[in-house]
């Protein structure tokens, strides 16, 4: 499978489910390439911003966990880049 490049947002509007989320990112860590993560303390509410490599199935999965947690929502976009070969 081709892989892709994308970026994963993912708002977390209760941190219940924070130690929920890192597990899964540390399970992921194969296909993260970096991580930001913004709280909004007055807003009670924390961003996490993923840009990821990987196929469709990995990221996917990724993401369906995340979106699986209550307290957290999650939104991806996936470039259609393809990795030049080297001669």
């Amino acid at each position: 499978m081709e892989k892709r490049i994308g970026v994963v947002a993912v708002l977390v509007t209760d941190r219940d489910c924070v130690s929920v989320i890192n597990s899964l990112l540390s399970e992921f860590s194969d296909i993260i390439i970096g991580r930001q993560g913004i709280p909004l303390r007055d807003k009670g509410i924390s961003i996490i911003s993923l840009v990821v490599e990987g196929d469709t199935d990995m990221i996917g999965a990724l993401t369906g966990k995340i979106g699986r947690c209550k307290g957290a929502e999650v939104k991806s976009i996936l470039t259609t880049y393809k990795e030049k070969k080297h001669e």
